[in-house]
């Protein structure tokens, strides 16, 4: 089943500032999660206790770019940050952006409830369905 991609915030319009490059492998990887997949560049963003929210790294000409999103709903995809990394201590993501990842997954959770009735649960799912 292919799930719908959502945008949170500004991140579309962060996403549409990458180099071509860097934006083509971005989207990639969102439409293998789309499809069901997962990149193999996508790897499990630290600090959240599960392999649900997804962090890819593209290094372009020197720069180094990141998108984080989400496969934790059945039926959507959302992205929930597209920066640039301008630190260049070290490959860690920096606080200010890891905040603003949780933040804006709070955002998703909520747009998820209400957009599709339902918290992203495989149980929840089926008895929702199962209610109908």
């Amino acid at each position: 089943m292919e799930r719908k991609v959502h945008y949170i915030a500004s991140s579309y319009k962060d996403l549409m500032k990458f180099p071509e490059g860097a934006r083509s492998e971005a989207v990639f990887a969102l439409d293998a999660a789309r499809e069901g997949g997962r990149a193999t560049c996508a790897i499990p963003m630290h600090g959240f206790g599960s392999a649900k929210i997804l962090e890819v790294v593209i290094p372009e000409d020197g720069d180094a770019y990141r998108v984080v999103y989400t496969i934790k709903f059945r039926l959507a995809v959302y992205l929930l940050h597209a920066f640039q990394k301008k630190s260049k201590r070290g490959s860690k993501t920096p606080y200010q952006d890891v905040a603003l990842v949780k933040s804006r997954l709070r955002l998703a959770e909520q747009h998820y409830r209400e957009i599709y009735g339902i918290s992203g649960s495989e149980n929840e799912y089926t008895k929702k369905r199962e209610e109908r």
